[in-house]
Parts: C-alpha cells; sequence; structure tokens
C-alpha cells in the first residue's frame, strides 16, 4: 500500500512533470490564460495519460519490442480521440477554448514517456497509479499557473470577478510572454522551496 501512495505522490512533487521535469509546455504556456482552460486541459491529459498507462501495462508482453513505440502511440491516439469526442458532446465551451490542444495530447511528451519508462515495465496497477500521479501533479501545476495568469491578468478567477472595476489588470499574463513569467516564478518557488529542505 505504501509502495501505491509512492507512485502516485510522487507526481505531485519530487516528479513533478511540470515543475521538475519540464515537460508539456505546449498546452501548459498556450491554454494556461484562465483557470478553467488549465484544469480542463489538466483533467483531460489525466484520463488520456492513465488509460494509456493502463492499457499499455496490459500489454506490455504482447507488444513487439521493435513496434512498441508506434503501438504506444496508436493506444494514446484512441484515448485522444475518445477524450476529444466527450469533450466535444459535452463540455462544447471548453472544447472551443482549448482548441487544437486537446488533440495534441497525443504528441504530449509525458503521455508517450510516462508508457515508455514506466507503464510497459511495470503492473497494470502500479502504471494506474503512477498515470493518476503524473496527471494529477500536472492538473495541478497547470492550474496554479492558469490560476496566477487569469488573476494577474484579468482581475478574476474562474470566471469571477476578484477585485473592483478600479483594478488595473496586467494585460502581459494573458499573452505569451505572461506565460513564460508565470512558469519562471513558479519553477522559482519550487526550487527555493526544495534547496530549504536540502539544508535542514
Amino acid at each position: 500500500m505504501s509502495r501505491l501512495i509512492g507512485e502516485f505522490s510522487k507526481g505531485l512533487w519530487k516528479e513533478n512533470p511540470l515543475l521538475v521535469f519540464v515537460l508539456g509546455l505546449c498546452p501548459a504556456l498556450a491554454v494556461s490564460s484562465t483557470a478553467a482552460n488549465g484544469l480542463g486541459m489538466g483533467l483531460a491529459s489525466t484520463f488520456v495519460l492513465t488509460s494509456s498507462n493502463l492499457v499499455v501495462s496490459a500489454c506490455r508482453k504482447v507488444i513487439p519490442a521493435n513496434v512498441r513505440i508506434p503501438a504506444f502511440i496508436v493506444i494514446v491516439a484512441t484515448f485522444v480521440t475518445v477524450t476529444d469526442l466527450v469533450v466535444q458532446a459535452f463540455f462544447p465551451a471548453l472544447s472551443k477554448s482549448l482548441g487544437i490542444f486537446i488533440p495534441l495530447i497525443v504528441a504530449n511528451c509525458i503521455i508517450l514517456g510516462r508508457a515508455e519508462s514506466f507503464a510497459s515495465k511495470n503492473s497494470v496497477v502500479m502504471a494506474g497509479m503512477d498515470g493518476l500521479g503524473m496527471g494529477f501533479g500536472f492538473t495541478v501545476a497547470l492550474t496554479v499557473l492558469a490560476a496566477i495568469r487569469e488573476i494577474l491578468g484579468s482581475g478574476t478567477l474562474f470566471g469571477s470577478v476578484l477585485f473592483g472595476e478600479n483594478y488595473q489588470p496586467m494585460l502581459t499574463m494573458v499573452l505569451a510572454p505572461g506565460a513564460f513569467i508565470a512558469l519562471g516564478i513558479l519553477l522559482a518557488i519550487m526550487n527555493k522551496i526544495n534547496a530549504m529542505k536540502k539544508a535542514k
């Protein structure tokens, strides 16, 4: 049980895909202008990551080594298609807002990287926990990044106004440079916390 918890929790901080490995930057920087977008993209990526990890792990002994990468891509693409159709059907506003970036989850290096480095070498249960943990860590990091940009750039959070009409938003934060600035701040904070932990 402790190993399962360890596999899940590592994605939250120690091996966070966005804040430690700096993976998945394309969706992280492109769609993180609002917290709703960040949360939606994070949850979609979590579903694809967890589902593909489970299937890759279950099929790891029957997939020939020389075609494993194409096979993994087909598995990931299947779940991305399912996710895209579900979001279009039930969350049309989110689908319109995220646009091409939902189909582009298939090219997200986090997904294929976990399939190759972890799911293809571990049991179904462990692969599932790894997918959930990494996906949840990515979702939290992406939502925090998007929340910072939305609050500073628009004065709102999940569309709700936080400040009065006199608030002067920092428009740079909702533009592309703002994504890099906010991510840099988060990385600096995380590195500082890790340095303080090591010093103790």
